[in-house]
Parts: structure tokens; sequence; C-alpha cells
């Protein structure tokens, strides 16, 4: 899939939680084909301390509005910077990059499981699910009930369920502890978030005899491969995560514990 690098216009930044921000962006000519999964790197301007493009999730496309939104987690100078962006700024992206999600085009039940800013690419995943006539179940989880994001936009593309560790909201736990888990056989999983909850669900999935994809989070750099920041051990050897991934079907890593 080509690679564009394009000058994108903030249409807007919204505070949705004192952590995350949705950035919306646009641009004066029609977006580029961009799959649920991929990623775009993300050039960061006046930081006196951010060097290297940021690599930030697309949470979703409405290529109707010709809109790219990003939700950021501001918990370093560059994605503070991110936003802390007004409308009308321009942010330099490099798009899109990485291998996205399958997207099942048949019966398939799938199950979307998200955690943390994890949740990001499985809206835009949901909504092309929904488009090839398949509606997802979402399963997200979070510390608190105040953490869950977006959940009006999950529901939206299909039905939305939520575990809290505190019990604030959904089932108390963490989203391998769900009763959906144990009371509905799904076809396919597909999820992101922190590596423990993802090897959890995976142990899960293979448990089940279930296809399960994962869109790792390793640090990059590059966002194409060069500088090697992001490797990880499969069963094919070591492979860069923005370039062979970031979404590996979990009979490609080494996740057995």
């Amino acid at each position: 899939m080509k690679k564009y690098i394009l000058d994108l216009t903030v249409l807007s930044v919204q505070q949705i939680h004192e952590r995350y921000v949705l950035v919306k962006l646009t641009s004066d000519d029609a977006l580029p084909d961009m799959l649920p999964g991929q990623f775009v790197e993300v050039r960061v301007d006046g930081s006196n301390t951010t060097f290297l493009r940021r690599p930030i999730s697309i949470h979703f496309v409405d290529y109707q509005q010709n809109e790219l939104w990003l939700l950021v987690a501001c918990i370093g100078d560059g994605t503070k910077a991110i936003g802390a962006l007004k409308s009308g700024d321009v942010l330099n992206c490099v798009l899109p990059l990485g291998h996205g999600f399958t997207i099942a085009s048949d019966n398939r039940k799938c199950l979307l499981v998200g955690g943390g800013v994890g949740v990001a690419p499985l809206l835009y995943l949901g909504a092309e699910l929904k488009r090839q006539g398949v509606e997802p179940t979402f399963l997200l989880g979070a510390r608190t009930g105040k953490d869950l994001l977006m959940l009006d936009e999950f529901r939206k593309y299909g039905r939305v369920m939520v575990t809290t560790e505190d019990g604030s909201r959904g089932e108390k736990g963490f989203v391998t502890n769900h009763s959906v888990l144990e009371q509905e056989q799904f076809d396919f999983i597909q999820t992101c978030g922190p590596t423990p909850m993802m090897k959890a669900v995976a142990r899960f999935a293979r448990q089940k005899g279930v296809d399960c994809e994962a869109s790792l989070e390793n640090l990059m750099a590059c966002g194409l491969g060069a500088c090697l920041c992001c490797v990880e051990k499969t069963t094919e050897g070591n492979l860069c995560v923005c370039k062979e991934g970031p979404v590996f079907n979990i009979k490609r890593l080494l996740w057995q514990d």
C-alpha cells in the first residue's frame, strides 16, 4: 500500500478524559485508503524534547467527511504537544503504515477486546466489520468507569460490554473475567491493549481453539522497519512490529505463557 507524507489540518482537539484527546484531521485532497489496525507517524513540531515522530493508531476514518481521527494518550512531551494543538494548525503525518486487522466478510462471530488506549483501532475495525455485514461484540476494559472511552461511538457498530477493575461500571475484573466469554462461542477474536491483557486474551483463544489476532504496541521510532526499535520474536524469527505488524495472528507470536 502506497505511503504518503501529508500536511493535515487540525479540525478539532477534544479533551475526552484527563489523559486522552480526540484529534480530528482533514486534508484539502481526498484522504488515502487506510485499513483498521494501521497507524500514522506524527511529526511533533514545537517541542524541544521530541525529535522523533510519534506512532498513533488510526482511530477512525470518515471518508464522507474526509476526516481522520486519532485517539491520543497525552503522557509524554510529544503527545502532550499534539494534545495542545488548535483548530487550523497543521500536523505532518506519514500514513498509512503497517499491516492491519483481517476484515471478516462471512458470518463469523467476532469479538473485539480492548483496554486503555488500545481501544483506539477497534472503533474503525468495528465500523468496517459492520460495513461487511458482520456486527461485532466489543469487550472493553478499564481501571474505573471514568476511564472507559468513546462508548457511544462503539455502540454505533456493535454490542458493547465492559469490565472495570474497581467494579464501578460493567462487570468487575479484567476483560478475560467477563461472563460473556463462557456464555457465548466466538469464531474470531481481535485485540489491542496492554501486553499482559493481550497475552491473557491469546491464552483464552488458544484454550477455546478460536482464531485470534493481536495488535502489538512495541516502542517504535521510524515506523518503516529501519531502526529495529520494535523487534518482536516470532515463529519466523525477529520481525519489526512497525513493518510486519502491528497486527499479528497469535500463531506467529511466541506467547506460550
